[in-house]
Formats: C-alpha cells, sequence, structure tokens
C-alpha cells in the first residue's frame, strides 16, 4: 500500500481534491461539486478511486479499523470525513 500521503503530513483530502469530481471538470465545477452532499453527486455511485482507497487504508489503520469492500465514491469520501474528524487529519472542521 503506498503512504505517500502520511509522509508529508499533507492536509489536502481526497473527497475535496480531484476523486469524486467528473473528469474534465473546471477549478469551478470541482469546488461546486465537492460542495454538494454525496447523495447528490452524478458519479457517487461509481466505484471507489485509487487514490480514496489509499487514502482510506491509511486513515483506517489509524484509526483502528477496517474499510468495507466494495464501496461507492461517495460512501469512501463520507467514511473518510468521519475517520478525519476521529484521527485529526485533514481540513479543520
Amino acid at each position: 500500500m503506498n503512504d505517500a500521503n502520511t509522509s508529508t503530513g499533507a492536509s489536502a483530502s481526497p473527497t475535496t481534491d480531484s476523486l469524486a469530481v467528473p473528469d474534465g471538470a473546471t477549478t469551478h465545477e470541482a469546488a461546486e461539486h465537492a460542495a454538494k452532499p454525496t447523495d447528490q453527486w452524478v458519479t457517487g455511485d461509481e466505484p471507489i478511486t485509487g487514490p480514496q482507497a489509499s487514502y482510506l487504508e491509511t486513515l483506517a489503520r489509524e484509526a483502528g479499523e477496517e474499510v468495507p469492500e466494495h464501496l461507492t465514491k461517495a460512501q469512501a469520501s463520507e467514511l473518510i470525513d468521519r475517520l478525519q474528524r476521529e484521527t485529526g487529519r485533514g481540513a479543520a472542521s
């Protein structure tokens, strides 16, 4: 598993980066998409992305949890948000 996200201590969140944003989206569209509730995402039912899976593995390991199989992008985003709160990673709320 790639732990690139842990080596720098970066606080970028895969939920607001381009992970669940449609390909080719402009910066404005990406920001608008990230602000939508996950149940309104056009691509929310698609399978979890590789970067989401990698980051979730890191967060879950730190939280002492396991990542469920067969997550959608939206489910992964919600789990990332929860685990970030629990581990103190990511953007401050």
